[in-house]
């Protein structure tokens, strides 16, 4: 099992630590990374698993799913014993937005 965290999550990810060590502190920060980690390695384990993404679902495609943290929204996938990283979002974000631009790039 692993959990792969995709490149524009990857960007996304380090854009939203920018901002909170910017804009609030260093502790808040780890606080929301700790938060993000700890529920992506539930879903990989198996332990906790999302709901669907109601976006794509009106489309029929239920694989992705969301979880949240206090302050993040997160889109994955499992494929095998895999889980994938497709956005992560801070709940002030557009994420309609930011959803459509993430599945348009796959």
């Amino acid at each position: 099992m692993a959990i792969i965290i995709l490149p524009d999550s990857q960007a996304q990810l380090l854009a939203l630590q920018e901002y909170m060590l910017n804009n609030w502190s260093e502790d808040a920060w780890l606080k929301a990374e700790d938060e993000i980690f700890e529920k992506l390695e539930k879903v990989d384990i198996g332990q906790f698993t999302g709901i669907v993404v109601q976006e794509l679902a009106t489309v029929g495609i239920l694989d992705y799913r969301n979880v949240y943290t206090s302050h993040h929204k997160l889109v994955y996938r499992s494929l095998g014993k895999d889980t994938y990283v497709y956005l992560i979002a801070g709940h002030r974000q557009d994420y309609p937005s930011l959803l459509s631009a993430c599945l348009l790039t796959r």
